[in-house]
């Protein structure tokens, strides 16, 4: 009973510190409230944001970048495939792998928030109806990116469901393929919402285009081989739900392939 109860306990930490991950990821790609966003440094009183006051600086200011988005790619990758599930299957107890994806998911993105090398030097700007209309599109995709995990199943996506079933002493159920709502229009919603909210911003500066590209490549190939997984999972199900149902950009013409 005690190691159920931490294992809930681990979970509901482990949740906790997602939601403050998201929240912030709202400030920092959208530049609102937050103390440090993806064009702001965290010292105010400096009077070039960090990586713009030198060639030098520039360089610098983009490989850390990079390298801080790679780590959460290659974290994220790497623990979200099932052979690496299995290899942790022999020291972790199957309740709590979701809930460390998250935990570990959502701590390499507060480091990639903490460590965020600033570029604001301008790419694009807009104002008037175009710069209200990219905010609507801004915000319209971390609606759809939040409400897609609610779409299927929110608590299970980040390991509250596994805790629960295992601290009432039940095996854990598998999932079952479901399409509802947003699943039936593009197969994956949930990047979907956060390409639009990374993409829409009526000020585009070159760090947030270099945060866009390289999110847009990692969401790209990532798919790729969660797609992968998907078809081994549940085969000609699948198979015939990406006939028919396009990954990313909705079908707006033309009948389902």
């Amino acid at each position: 009973m005690i190691s159920r109860l931490l294992i809930l306990l681990y979970a509901i930490v482990s949740y906790v510190i997602f939601t403050v991950s998201f929240l912030y990821a709202l400030g920092f790609v959208g530049n609102y409230v937050v103390p440090k966003s993806i064009d702001m440094p965290i010292d105010k009183s400096i009077d070039m944001p960090i990586g713009v006051g030198s060639p030098t600086d520039l360089s610098v200011a983009i490989v850390v970048n990079l390298l801080l988005m790679s780590l959460f790619a290659i974290q994220h990758s790497v623990m979200a495939r099932p052979a690496f599930k299995r290899w942790s299957a022999t020291f972790l107890p199957l309740a709590c792998q979701r809930s460390t994806y998250v935990l570990l998911s959502s701590l390499i993105l507060l480091l990639l928030f903490w460590q965020w090398r600033p570029i604001p030097t301008p790419v694009w700007q807009t104002s008037g109806m175009a710069a209200w209309l990219l905010i609507g599109v801004h915000w319209l995709g971390w609606l759809i990116a939040f409400a897609s995990t609610h779409m299927i199943d929110h608590f299970d996506l980040f390991g509250l469901r596994q805790a629960f079933v295992a601290f009432r002493g039940s095996a854990i159920p598998g999932q079952s393929f479901r399409t509802p709502l947003l699943y039936k229009i593009v197969r994956h919603p949930i990047m979907l919402g956060f390409l639009l909210a990374f993409w829409a911003t009526p000020e585009m500066t070159v760090g947030h285009l270099l945060f866009a590209l390289a999110n847009t490549a990692y969401i790209l190939a990532a798919l790729q081989f969660e797609e992968r997984d998907l078809i081994a999972e549940f085969g000609a199900t699948y198979q015939d739900y990406r006939r028919r149902v396009p990954m990313l950009l909705p079908r707006l013409f033309g009948a389902p392939r």
